[in-house]
């Protein structure tokens, strides 16, 4: 067997190791063998120095793949498999995301439902191996997870676009182009992904969607819109304020009247000024107005939920 067939890709060495792949993903990248840089992962200086090296492949593209030797490394083989987790513990999976907004998530995907005993599994959550647990400090339910929950294909895809990479409508035209080709294709993780050209990035940006189906103006409204649909906040988008002005806010609440604008990092020198005068118009009209920053994506549960609950909204 030639050195080059006895090279794992990370899916392949998890399953040797019999871990779950996120945990693989998760484990290497806190032992600093591979970095985060835009959408791709990279191989470190250490990553490179426990052989890892990428791998060219007109099928899949350019990925990291591991000597096969690795099974008996020290630091991989004492790994284990955490057998249950919660929610909150999913976030070493999914950092962007609150333990709340994970409940959520879980609830809308029909795994769970909230109650007034707390999370309460459902049968669609039991057949994927949840247990129903109740807290020994407060009786509150909550609901415990295999630790290979976090590779179910579905389950990742909807945590992934809810950590802030919504799909877009270039990405999703792709999506059913290329699903027939790609369905018996084994995921990696680390799968270098080329740099789309500019034209098509501009494109994908003016067409994210939420997963509630309304079209966005830009991935934070996305998330944001996403974080709405999950608190059960009816909304709407792009609603005209009432004024005579021809003015828009991204998204409106009738429960409430709040008017809320998404400022992006990168948004034209027109769209600040529209929302400027937004901001300064419902301080005049005495109208409900929230503001969502780029920063503030890590942090929704405060800055929506704090500001919400201001006008009388609980969520």
């Amino acid at each position: 067997m030639s050195h080059e067939e006895e090279r794992l890709s990370t899916s392949a060495l998890a399953r040797a190791l019999e871990i779950p792949v996120q945990q693989l993903f998760v484990t290497l990248k806190d032992y600093g063998w591979i970095r985060r840089h835009a959408d791709n992962w990279l191989l470190t200086q250490k990553g490179e120095y426990e052989g890892g090296m990428y791998r060219d492949s007109k099928r899949f593209g350019r990925y990291i793949v591991w000597p096969g030797a690795l099974v008996q490394h020290p630091l991989l083989s004492a790994i284990e498999s955490n057998q249950r987790i919660t929610a909150s513990q999913m976030r070493r999976y999914y950092p962007r995301l609150q333990p709340r907004q994970l409940n959520r998530a879980l609830a809308e995907l029909g795994l769970q439902r909230h109650s007034i005993l707390g999370w309460e599994l459902t049968d669609f959550g039991r057949h994927l191996g949840g247990q129903q647990v109740e807290s020994d400090s407060t009786g509150a339910f909550y609901v415990s997870w295999p630790h290979e929950i976090v590779d179910h294909p579905v389950i990742h895809r909807e945590l992934e676009r809810l950590s802030g990479q919504p799909e877009c409508a270039e990405q999703n035209r792709e999506a059913e182009h290329a699903g027939a080709a790609l369905e018996s294709a084994e995921p990696d993780l680390f799968a270098q992904v080329e740099a789309e050209p500019a034209s098509r990035s501009v494109q994908a940006s003016s067409g994210c969607s939420g997963i509630d189906g309304h079209q966005t103006g830009s991935p934070l409204q996305a998330v944001v819109c996403n974080w709405l649909y999950l608190a059960q906040l009816a909304h709407a988008t792009r609603r005209a304020l009432p004024v005579e002005e021809p003015l828009w806010a991204d998204f409106y609440l009738p429960a409430g009247s709040v008017y809320i604008d998404c400022w992006d990092d990168e948004a034209a020198p027109p769209k600040l000024a529209a929302r400027l005068r937004n901001k300064e118009v419902c301080k005049a009209e005495g109208l409900r107005y929230l503001e969502v920053n780029a920063a503030d994506v890590e942090r929704l549960d405060e800055v929506l939920g704090r500001g919400l609950l201001a006008f009388g909204i609980r969520c």
